[in-house]
This record gives C-alpha cells, structure tokens and sequence, in this order.
C-alpha cells in the first residue's frame, strides 16, 4: 500500500513539474509580464544594401538593421534578424516568422495591406544606367532591355507605366538587385528600375560606374510594416523611433550610412 502511495505521488509531481516547465506565458506577447526577454523579429531582404544585407564580415548589417537593433534594445526586446526572400513577405508575416518588415520598404500603394509606423525616410523610383550610357531620358528606353526586382516598388511603380514598358525591347524580373547590378555592369542588360537610396549608395560608396536618370517614376516613403491589425507593436516602435529622433539617434545613425540626416521623422 505504501509503495502504491509512493508512486501515485511520484507521478502526480512528475506531471506538475513538466506542466510547468511546458506553460508558455501568453499575457502581453511583447514584454510586459513575460519572465524571458521578448524577441522581435525582424523580415529582411539580405540583398538590399545599405538597408540590409551581408557584411563583408559575413555578419548582417545595414541602416534598417542598426535602427531595429537600437529599437529592440530601448525596448527590452531579443531582436532577431530574418532574411526572407522578398516575394514571400506576406507568408512570412501572416504566418508569425516574423513580427515585421522592416528593409527599405515602400508604403506608397501599400497602406492597407500592413499596420505602418509613420514614414522615416522618404525615397523613388528610379533608372540607373552605366556611366557611358547613351541613355539619358525615358525616351531613350525604348527598345532597351530593362530589368526591376520582383515584387518590388520599382516593379509596382511600372505597372502603372505600361505605356512606358511597352516601349521596352525586354523586361526582366530579377531575384534581387544584386544580381541585377551585376547584368547592368557586365552589359546583359541596358537599364534597372530601382530604388533612388539603393542606387546612391552602389554609387557613392562602392563607386560603381553607373548615373540615375534625372526623371523619376514614383516618390515614396520607407516604413516598417506590421500584420494589419497589430497596433500594440506597432505603436512601441513608433513611439521608440520618435524618441531617437529625438535625442539625435536617428541622425547619428542616418550619418553613419549616407553622410548626412536623410530621415523624415523630425523631433
């Protein structure tokens, strides 16, 4: 009978300990009330510099990236970078991978598909050509093999110019811009659509021979996009980002990438 007793006991202890160390905590997902550090996970296209994208030290690094990380840091969060690949971001987030994107994405015609933070930077549309190019305008696309990333703003900003892509002589959809420079520097193609910030960056910083056309094909603005709905994260973040503009952070990182403050939330 003791022995009996014993083991009844045993089992009854052994399931309150592995109840116990299986319970999630499920109050306030973001922080408050949790015991373990919050993460917060960040979707990010890893070719995209300087927004985001793989460091010569094999590490991820960008502008987007240093923000979110000082984010996550003022928020007490555990900031974990994904890669995703750019046409699946939709999947990514609706699916919980990620509680964001957050890489030089494009509000414009996006309002209400995600929960935005107020633009912090703004940007457009552009073309880049070698420097010795003889395009110089969007008349002289014509006929010229043009390439834009998939599922991108540049592909977006074209749709609505299908005046102007049926003057190309070919249109192309490339995986990334990365790989879309390198057709433009070997010749394979003649033009990308792109954007303006990525463009100048290729330009000013790796002092790639390329020029950006003077004319534009949409202007837009940069913010972080939530699972429409999701306001509680969303609203920590922004009020974060207002802060560092605030106190200078904002400025100090945006120097950092591109030599002066280029960002548009303004203390």
């Amino acid at each position: 009978m003791k022995k009996s007793y014993l083991l009844f006991t045993l089992i009854i202890l052994l399931i309150s300990v592995t109840a116990c160390s299986n319970k999630k905590t499920t109050d306030d997902t973001y922080g408050e009330g949790n015991e373990e550090k919050s993460t917060f996970t960040v979707g990010f296209d890893q070719d995209f510099p300087p927004m985001g994208f793989v460091g010569d030290d094999g590490e991820f690094t960008g502008f987007d990236l240093d923000l979110a990380a000082e984010v996550a840091k003022r928020l007490d969060f555990e900031l974990v970078l994904q890669p995703i690949a750019w046409d699946a971001k939709d999947m990514e987030l609706k699916s919980g991978n990620i509680d964001c994107i957050w890489n030089g994405f494009t509000i414009t015609g996006r309002e209400d598909n995600y929960t935005w933070t107020d633009a912090y930077m703004s940007n457009k549309q552009v073309f880049v050509v070698k420097e010795d190019s003889d395009i110089k305008t969007f008349a002289d696309l014509a006929g010229k093999s043009i390439v834009a990333q998939a599922d991108s703003s540049a592909e977006a900003a074209l749709s609505e110019r299908q005046d102007l892509v049926d003057t190309f002589g070919d249109y192309i959809k490339a995986a990334d811009y990365n790989m879309a420079l390198m057709d433009l520097q070997s010749g394979a193609v003649d033009a990308v659509a792109m954007d303006y910030i990525v463009a100048g960056y290729h330009i000013e910083k790796k002092k790639a021979d390329f020029v950006i056309l003077d004319e534009s094909l949409a202007s837009e603005g940069y913010g972080v996009g939530f699972l429409l709905g999701n306001e509680e994260l969303r609203d920590k973040v922004q009020t974060t980002l207002e802060e560092m503009a605030d106190d200078g952070t904002l400025e100090k990182i945006s120097t950092t990438w591109f030599g002066k403050d280029i960002t548009t939330i303004k203390k």
